[in-house]
Order: structure tokens, then sequence, then C-alpha cells
């Protein structure tokens, strides 16, 4: 009988691609998330997808959904790809599971997750970090960020939406920075923006991917992944590596720019699975990687999340007169969320993203926050009290 494997936020598409190596290096994956998850759901990859609770509007419920989850299916290892890491990590702190959760103690998650405390811990072991400063009053973030040229942003934020570059003081008076809600002020370094994904097992990486992209939404996330090449890819993985002997165990992803003498700067952390994931072909050795049995080695080629460059990356490039080139990426380019003998992620896809967009119209936000509000954690305390039974 196969080991069985849970994979939670199965909204995410790298989730799809894990369960999908999972499933290559023979695993049982079922898969959980507290959406409806149809691209994971309508996909051959998992055994079955499971629903349970929000934890962040509704933390006890979850905790008894999780706790009865892995009673009835009794996984080896619980591999979370989103936010719901830290809610994980804290529930399983409390249970007493935490051997079978791949990913750091919360602790560690929460210095990798905040910009400030991530560029002290960079500072501590060597590695290239901009100048950083946390600020928790509007007094000193006009001291700090005006007039200067530097990237102003949320301690506790993701994928770039909120990032303002050399805001002038207007955009500066419209910032609330507080205790509970700190901001960073880190100077601009200008380049090329990369990034890369990577798992530890015992401080060692197991995997290792690096990319970057020429299509992004207009909030910064990327949706088609190029390879890095050397001698980056090289010093991107050093810098990997010696994060992973803090890290420990699990999945972690940075980003960072390559300035002009090509040497990148980190500057920021994602604990949890990324894009990178995509890079290594849905491979067995991906699998095996993240339960710390095998070496995975990302494979040649380009991907592309084809229903964002089907609908951003068209606009875009009519905009900006860039239709051979967006062209040449459908072309050379493979589609994340479709596979051989598994057609129907694609229009799970686009009717989750039909989900979250009514969603983000119901609440005001934009569909970037709509589309992890559910489960995002953004410092406020995670105790045992939250775990009670509902």
């Amino acid at each position: 009988m196969p080991e069985r494997i849970l994979v939670t936020g199965a909204r995410a598409p790298a989730a799809l691609d894990i369960a999908r190596s999972l499933k290559a290096a023979g695993f049982e994956v079922h898969m959980a998330d507290c959406v409806p998850a149809r691209m994971a759901r309508w996909s051959s990859a998992a055994t079955a997808v499971h629903r349970h609770a929000s934890p962040v509007h509704r933390p006890a419920k979850f905790a008894q959904d999780i706790r009865r989850l892995i009673d009835r299916i009794d996984p080896i290892a619980v591999i979370p790809t989103c936010e719901e890491v830290f809610h994980l990590a804290a529930v399983a702190k409390t249970d007493g599971w935490s051997e079978k959760l791949i990913a750091p103690p919360f602790e560690t998650l929460a210095t990798l997750h905040h910009k400030g405390r991530f560029a002290v811990l960079c500072d501590e072991l060597g590695l290239p970090v901009p100048d950083t400063n946390v600020v928790t009053d509007s007094v000193g973030l006009m001291r700090e960020a005006l007039g200067a040229d530097v990237v102003v942003k949320p301690a506790w934020s993701r994928f770039g939406s909120q990032a303002l570059i050399k805001p002038d003081a207007a955009a500066l008076e419209r910032l609330r920075p507080s205790p509970e809600a700190p901001w960073v002020v880190q100077s601009r370094v200008e380049g090329e923006e990369v990034s890369f994904y990577a798992i530890a097992h015992d401080g060692i990486l197991t995997a290792f991917s690096a990319y970057r992209s020429d299509w992004r939404t207009h909030g910064g996330a990327a949706y088609v992944f190029i390879p890095l090449a050397e001698p980056v890819f090289e010093r991107l993985r050093a810098m990997a590596q010696t994060l992973a002997r803090f890290v420990r165990k699990g999945q972690f992803a940075c980003d960072a720019i390559v300035d002009e003498a090509c040497r990148p700067w980190l500057i920021e952390c994602n604990p949890r699975a990324t894009s990178g994931v995509h890079l290594f072909g849905r491979s067995a050795a991906l699998g095996r990687a993240l339960l710390g049995r095998d070496i995975a080695r990302p494979s040649p080629g380009r991907w592309r999340n084809g229903i964002m460059l089907d609908t951003f990356g068209l606009g875009d490039a009519l905009r900006a007169k860039r239709l051979t080139a967006w062209r040449d990426e459908r072309r050379l380019s493979h589609d994340i969320l479709s596979a051989p003998r598994d057609p129907l992620p694609p229009l799970g896809a686009l009717l989750d993203a039909a989900g979250f967009g009514l969603r983000a119209l119901a609440s005001g936000h934009g569909l970037a926050e709509a589309m992890t509000a559910d489960i995002e954690w953004n410092g406020q305390p995670l105790t045992p009290a939250l775990w009670e039974r509902p």
C-alpha cells in the first residue's frame, strides 16, 4: 500500500505540481483547502481533495478539521504550500505532530516572513541585503523614506502588491504604520528581479531552482518562469544553502535583485512553495526531495501560467506592442496547469479565479488580497487557545 501524503493549499498551481510529483514518486496524494479548489479537485493528481475551515475566520474549526483529517488518512507527511503553513505549524506544535510537517518551526517561519527580521537574519549570515529599517509610526516613516531612493512595503505582505518605490509625501501620508502593522523602508537596488525556490532537510538543500520573468502583473507577480543561467544561478544557490542551515526543514523562496555587477541582493523571503516548483517538470525526484529522500534538479525549459498569459499577458502585449514576444512565449513555454492525461485543471482554475474575483468585488479589495485573505498570517498571535473546541 503506498504511503499517504497530505498537501495543503490546494488552490495554488504550485500545490498541483507538487501533487503531480508526489504521485509520480509513487505516493498516494491527498490535498486540502478551505476553498473549493476545483483546479486540484478536477485533476487526476490527487486521490481526494478535502475541505477544511478557514484558519483566519474559524481557527478552532480549522484545527478540528485538520485533526480529523490527519486521524482519518494518517499521512506520513503534511506539506503546506501557501500561508496556511503558519497556522499548521502552530497547531502541529500544540498537538505534537510537528515531525510530520514539512516546514520549520513557527518562530523560524515568522523570521523569514517578516521583511525586517529577514534582513537582520541576512546580515547575521553574511548575505547581501539592502539597508532595511522597520518603522512603526508615521513620524519614523517620513524620516526614513521622504526624499530617499527607497522601497516602502508592509513588513507582513505578499506578491509586492503594496510596495511603493520612492514614494512622495502624499503617498507616505496615506500609510498608517503601527507596532501591530509595521512597514519597512529598504534602499532601492536597481537591476533585474529574480527569484529562487528551495527545499531543505537537515539543513541541506534537496532541491533548488532559480528563475526570472519578462511577464508580470501590475502588482509584480510573475506568470512566466524562465530558468536562470550561470553565474547568477550558482550564486543564488550558495545563498540558499546558507539559509537552509537556518531553515533546517521545509520549503522557502526568496526574491532578489541582480545589480549591474551581476551581484544578487536578497530583498524578501516566502517560507512556502512558489512558482519555482514548476521548473522541476513534475519529476518524481521532486516528490522524493520534499521528504528528504532524493536530490531534485530543475529540468530545462520555460513555463507559463497559460490563463494569465492569455488574459493579462495579451492585454499587456497589445499595449506595449509585444505581440511577437507573446506569441513566442506561448509557443516556447510549457503550461503549468495542463498536463498529459490531466486536461481539466485549466477549466477548474478559471472557475476558481471567478470565485476569487467575486470575493474581491464583495470585499472591495484587490484580487491578490482576496486570494489569500482566508489563510494569510500578518503577525497576529497564534496561541493554543485559538485551537480549542469550536
